[in-house]
């Protein structure tokens, strides 16, 4: 995600023009974000099976509940008090773009490692906090950005379409499953050609700043919480560990918020640059994390 994100900041900062000579060039390299990240949600959402029960239920849901409620209380209170600007160079947007999308693959790599076979299944329930899903729910649910409602239609289409494939027939998921990987890097390249150099540099610190918050309060909190929910049947679990991470796509989300709401737009490249940052000290501080507390435990 984040290799094609920064080839996309580059050529947009010393070669411009080659991105608008038009056709297949344009279209793909350019303005193709929305439509391959919609094909990316498709196939991601493919991947959660209905007939998931149990404990995998359980598992899942509580750190799809506890990653949207403390991933986006920050950034809901920095918009109540200090409106669409932020505190500190930080907006609102930024931090709920960061903060309530764990990355999946972060996820399913440590619970396969220090998770029961559990934690591991419930990865498809997890997979849901990906994308601008939660982001919509916080903003429209907090009154702080009103969505029509069928632009919440639009946004939920391709999800449904992807749950109904996945769940008619295995084929379709197997399938689709390949696009997740697939299509990373060509939503990914577009959406840098959004940015360029400066707006990176000014997302230096701030976004590392997203970043740790994002770990101490997704992840610490939600460590403390599951530590107490379950510890009779996962007595020695680290699995809140394993939100406190931006999800990759995170880095789209606030274009796509800018899209249904323009009052956002002013916003958009600097919350980008601070995503993209807070993807990249999440997911190389977590897995330490994760691993620590996992040694210390036993």
């Amino acid at each position: 995600m984040i290799i094609p994100l920064c080839l996309g900041v580059l050529v947009n900062s010393f070669f411009p023009e080659f991105l608008k000579i038009g056709s297949f060039t344009t279209a793909v390299f350019k303005d193709g974000a929305m439509a391959f990240l919609g094909l990316f949600i498709l196939c991601t959402s493919a991947q959660i099976q209905l007939k998931t029960i149990g404990r995998t239920i359980k598992i899942g849901g509580t750190l799809l509940i506890l990653k949207f409620v403390l991933g986006s209380l920050l950034g809901l209170i920095v918009a109540h008090f200090w409106g669409y600007a932020g505190i500190l160079g930080i907006s609102p947007l930024a931090l709920l773009a960061a903060m309530s999308n764990a990355n999946v693959g972060v996820y399913a790599s440590l619970a396969e490692e220090f998770g029961s076979e559990d934690e591991v299944n419930a990865t498809s329930i997890v997979a849901i906090n990906e994308g601008p899903l939660m982001v919509f729910l916080a903003l429209g649910a907090s009154g702080v950005t009103t969505i029509p409602g069928i632009q919440f239609v639009a946004i939920c289409v391709p999800i449904v379409v992807g749950l109904i494939l996945g769940n008619i027939d295995s084929d379709f998921r197997t399938f689709l499953a390949k696009g997740q990987q697939l299509l990373v890097p060509f939503f990914a390249f577009p959406l840098g050609t959004a940015l360029d150099l400066g707006d990176l540099f000014k997302g230096g610190v701030s976004g590392i700043l997203i970043g740790l918050l994002n770990i101490a309060i997704t992840g610490g909190i939600s460590f403390l919480i599951c530590r107490w929910l379950f510890k009779k049947s996962f007595p020695r679990n680290v699995m809140g560990w394993f939100i406190g991470t931006t999800a990759g796509n995170a880095v789209a989300t606030p274009a796509i918020v800018a899209q249904f709401d323009s009052a956002w737009a002013p916003y958009v490249s600097q919350a980008t640059a601070q995503v993209a940052t807070s993807v990249i000290v999440t997911a190389l501080i977590i897995p330490f994390i994760a691993s620590y507390f996992s040694k210390s435990r036993r």
